[in-house]
């Protein structure tokens, strides 16, 4: 019985520590299957996880943080390069 208690405890924790995959990973899912952008993704994940999102940069991988960027640049959000490439 405490065994079982211990084991369910130890499966808690390892399901609520967020890493830098596991976010990446919640974060394309939200994209692929709403259709939504990133910067949207990010938000709706933090939400659905109760964290803040300022909380969550160290969490946001370089390529996240590229298409961010990316999609900032076509909305006309962010200055970007004259030259972009479709992603």
């Amino acid at each position: 019985m405490i065994e079982e208690m211990v084991v369910q405890e130890e499966k808690e924790i390892v399901t609520t520590i967020m890493t830098k995959k596991r976010f990446s990973t919640m974060i394309e899912k939200k994209v692929k299957e709403f259709s939504m952008p990133y910067i949207d993704a990010v938000l709706g994940v933090c939400e659905d996880r109760e964290l803040q999102p300022e909380d969550v940069a160290r969490l946001i991988s370089p390529q996240i943080k590229e298409k961010i960027e990316a999609e900032a640049i076509r909305v006309n959000a962010i200055k970007g390069n004259s030259i972009q490439l479709d992603i």
